[in-house]
């Protein structure tokens, strides 16, 4: 039998917002209850099925839109539909003021099987943590591997995570008598429903400690400043982030633990500024020089290295060095360029004074701009 068109099922038009097709979901999920049609009930039921999945696929706007463009017999040869599908029709059933929600749709899409309700087995994964770790821009280039002290939360030894003090266990939750959920009735205009909740006694554990660890007061954990060994690979930046996966806190209950995560924060140099994977630095030279020509040692991040100053070279020149720069994480290096400063002086010896007098009268006065 041929699916009904999903506009038609909520009596909405194809362009109606979101905002309305859950308005009409609403409106619909009330027409159809159970409790308002006992002659027609099985009917009813049907309907609302019915009603529901539409609301799930036409709520979602990918599926909405693959809908709009394939209907039923899309590209997946359709929609899947299981109990687990219904998560934004439960919602807006519950936005509507309803109660026993689950109740209601188990009944509906798991055929009437008969609830059961188990206690709750969580495993909770600690939490992350981060360490912002400052580092020389030497280390950043050529990779380095240190040791920091980092607080975190670890498993307790005594009671080994447990949160119990040695020796004693735990006992069924009078609250929820061991299930991990407990049931509140509630009263509507379409009748009496049973909305089921994690017990807020035990979380959901369905256990409660009799006697806690005098350690960690039950907790389970405790705080303790860790020495963490780090392998900084080569080429980090500022804001480069390093995980280490299970050195965050440890999980309550003697859960996983979560990451710690490393935020690298590189120190200014007081030559060198860094520019992606370029390094930039200056290198002062005499007047002379500059006009004869020389050769000079330029620092770098991997050493000195002996860089040609062509005769003329004028004032702002830059000297690119290939390959002297910061490498990215695959190991290329960029390059280094080394701004030429040529520096007058401001005293001069009897000597010099003279020397240079003689020089300039082998020199205009000015220079031809043209």
């Amino acid at each position: 039998m041929a699916k009904r068109d999903y506009y038609e099922v909520l009596g909405v038009a194809r362009d109606t917002s979101e905002e309305e097709i859950k308005k009409a979901f609403r409106q619909k999920a009330k027409q159809f209850h159970p409790d308002k049609n006992p002659k027609e009930r099985k009917k009813a039921e049907e309907e609302f099925k019915r009603v529901a999945e539409a609301y799930e696929v036409l709520s979602d706007p990918d599926k909405r839109a693959q809908y709009d463009r394939y209907g039923h017999a899309g590209p997946t040869q359709g929609f899947d539909f299981s109990s687990t599908d219904f998560r934004r029709a439960r919602q807006a059933y519950s936005d509507f003021g309803f109660g026993a929600v689950d109740d209601l749709f188990d009944l509906f899409f798991r055929q009437g099987a008969p609830r059961t309700v188990t206690r709750q087995q969580r495993v909770l994964q600690g939490e992350d943590i981060e360490y912002k770790l400052r580092i020389t821009l030497e280390d950043a280039a050529s990779g380095t591997r240190m040791k920091i002290t980092a607080p975190r939360l670890i498993s307790c030894h005594r009671c080994q995570g447990s949160g119990m003090e040695p020796g004693t266990s735990k006992r069924a939750c009078p609250t929820c008598r061991g299930r991990g959920q407990v049931e509140y009735r509630q009263q509507s205009l379409l009748g009496s429903f049973v909305n089921i909740r994690t017990c807020p006694e035990c979380n959901g554990e369905g256990e409660i400690i009799e006697q806690p660890c005098h350690r960690c007061r039950g907790t389970g954990r405790v705080k303790e400043k860790s020495k963490i060994s780090i392998n900084v690979p080569a080429g980090v930046d500022n804001g480069s982030r390093l995980r280490l996966k299970g050195q965050g806190n440890a999980g309550p209950s003697g859960g996983p633990a979560g990451d710690l995560y490393i935020i690298i924060e590189v120190i200014p140099h007081p030559k060198f500024q860094r520019e992606g994977q370029d390094i930039h630095s200056k290198v002062r030279i005499n007047y002379p020089h500059a006009a004869l020509g020389t050769k000079v040692k330029v620092d770098t991040l991997w050493g000195k290295e002996t860089v040609s100053i062509p005769a003329g070279t004028q004032p702002g020149t830059v000297i690119r060095m290939r390959g002297k720069g910061m490498p990215n994480l695959n190991g290329r290096k960029g390059d280094h360029f080394v701004e030429v400063v040529v520096v007058v002086p401001t005293r001069l010896s009897a000597a010099q004074r003279n020397a240079l007098l003689e020089l300039q009268k082998t020199f205009p006065e000015t220079e031809d701009q043209s």
